[in-house]
């Protein structure tokens, strides 16, 4: 099973930036499959956020991130990372990431019992 430990949250004041980084907990081929990051708010669905394939081509974003979140990948040091810029108060989020996605479809499909600690996001004043 594909497992994930998240780092880089914190609390940032609305417009700040954070940069989350994403890297494998279990043994797997990591450059095999396309990584996304997901967030959950407290008594909200988790929801996709960017997705990324395998090679580090394709990235998708939802709507109210486009723009201002960038997805990356390193296939050598099997990290990926969100850069988050302009954030919200909306943004935040317990944050994870995952292989439960796909970029040219730009589909999500999260699965929260498949979830590590994720990384806490809080963007507020």
């Amino acid at each position: 099973q594909l497992r994930f430990v998240e780092s880089g949250g914190g609390l940032v004041q609305p417009g700040g930036s954070l940069l989350l980084s994403c890297a494998p907990a279990s043994d797997f081929t990591f450059d095999y499959y396309p990584i996304g990051w997901f967030r959950q708010a407290p008594g909200k669905d988790p929801e996709g956020v960017a997705c990324i394939d395998n090679s580090g081509v394709i990235e998708a974003y939802r709507s109210s991130v486009r723009g201002r979140f960038t997805i990356s990948r390193d296939n050598v040091r099997n990290t990926v990372g969100l850069l988050m810029t302009n954030l919200k108060p909306e943004d935040s989020g317990t944050y994870h990431c995952a292989s439960e996605c796909s970029p040219s479809s730009e589909t999500w499909y999260p699965d929260p019992r498949n979830w590590g600690q994720g990384t806490h996001v809080t963007v507020s004043l």
